[in-house]
């Protein structure tokens, strides 16, 4: 048996691949031969290193948005602590069993091959969170606070209690709004709020679970809506590294974060969503990407657990495919979309003020 076939077999017994008589063959000759049998176990070795890396990096992720949440809550406070940071080579730690797996391979690319075998039937959906944030009743207190400061009333009803929040953005500037669909599950009544602390009632025009968009309109009485907004909507593909940010509301205040495109494409290669490096919290799902021209490129909707700053975000493209289907089922509600940015040549503070006054805080009342 040549070398390839060899690492098919062993790949094929360790997945649970082989029927019973070739795992019985397999097993038998795994006896009769100490070279296969210290191939097996390698393997083996090298395939539990790497899931237990794995649930190193899940574990340290999930400890930091533990932290940040009870920091954001008031629960603990940060404290400066001066410590070395030890990095760990894992190519020198795990030399031996790489060179071993790879020897099994023959080949660099079947070694890859085995690995996304074995792995892919694991991966995607368990490990994608969504960024719609479940609000506390700390947090609801800390709210109400802010807008008797800012002599805001809140407009929900006694007895009624926000359950989760997110962020939406203005499409036009009579009131429409877009957001992440998922914010919005089980939804009762929503308010939306902007950055100095103002609530406004609005109601769900549009929406779209496959493509995670939604379509809000502002019915307040209250809403008075602005003659243009700043940034302008992208119908181009964004460049590969190119620089971009986003606004939304991780918490009882708008805060910014930026980043860079890393994928054209989402998880799994989905072509409705794209790929970002940037950082993300629960709170951030339906707020605005923008790339450097002040032009919105795409809506946060997700991130990956097990990797620290890896977020996908829905496509701009896909707001105005939703726009033409809700034109076609419904001819009252007229948006208009603008393509031109008016902040494309101002500095990035000077850009985020103008963004920050149409990025509005969602809050969900759960039927």
């Amino acid at each position: 048996m040549d070398q390839l076939q060899l690492a098919e077999n062993v790949e094929k017994y360790l997945s649970g691949q082989l029927n019973d008589a070739e795992k019985k063959a397999f097993e038998e000759s795994r006896q009769n031969s100490a070279e296969l049998d210290q191939m097996v176990v390698e393997y083996q070795s090298f395939i539990e290193q790497i899931e237990r890396y794995g649930d190193v990096r899940r574990f340290k992720s999930n400890l930091y948005d533990t932290h940040q949440t009870l920091q954001e809550e008031g629960i603990i406070k940060e404290q400066k602590i001066n410590t070395t940071a030890k990095i760990i080579n894992l190519w020198s730690r795990y030399r031996r069993v790489a060179v071993v797996a790879a020897s099994i391979a023959g080949i660099t690319a079947l070694f890859i091959s085995g690995m996304i075998t074995l792995f892919s039937p694991k991966t995607p959906f368990n490990d994608i969170e969504e960024l719609r944030r479940k609000v506390s009743s700390l947090e609801r207190q800390s709210s109400n606070q802010r807008n008797e400061l800012n002599n805001f009333k809140s407009k929900i009803e006694p007895g009624a209690s926000v359950k989760f929040g997110g962020t939406s953005f203005m499409i036009d500037a009579k009131g429409y709004l877009a957001t992440s669909a998922h914010v919005l599950k089980g939804a009762k009544k929503i308010y939306v709020q902007n950055h100095e602390g103002e609530e406004f009632l609005a109601e769900i025009i549009e929406s779209d679970q496959t493509a995670d968009i939604a379509i809000l309109k502002i019915t307040d009485a209250d809403f008075k809506p602005s003659k243009q907004l700043p940034y302008g909507f992208a119908k181009t593909t964004t460049d590969l590294s190119e620089s971009v940010y986003t606004l939304g509301y991780p918490k009882d205040e708008i805060v910014y974060n930026e980043g860079y495109l890393s994928s054209k494409t989402g998880l799994d290669g989905d072509t409705l969503s794209c790929q970002l490096t940037i950082s993300a919290n629960p709170g951030n799902s339906g707020g605005p990407v923008l790339n450097k021209n002040g032009e919105v490129i795409g809506i946060l909707s997700a991130r990956q657990a097990s990797a620290n700053g890896v977020v996908f975000a829905t496509k701009s493209k896909n707001i105005y495919k939703l726009l033409q289907t809700m034109k076609e089922s419904d001819t009252s509600n007229v948006v208009k979309i603008h393509n031109t940015s008016s902040i494309k040549n101002i500095n990035r503070s000077s850009q985020v003020k103008k963004v920050q006054e149409h990025v509005y805080m969602v809050k969900v009342v759960l039927g």
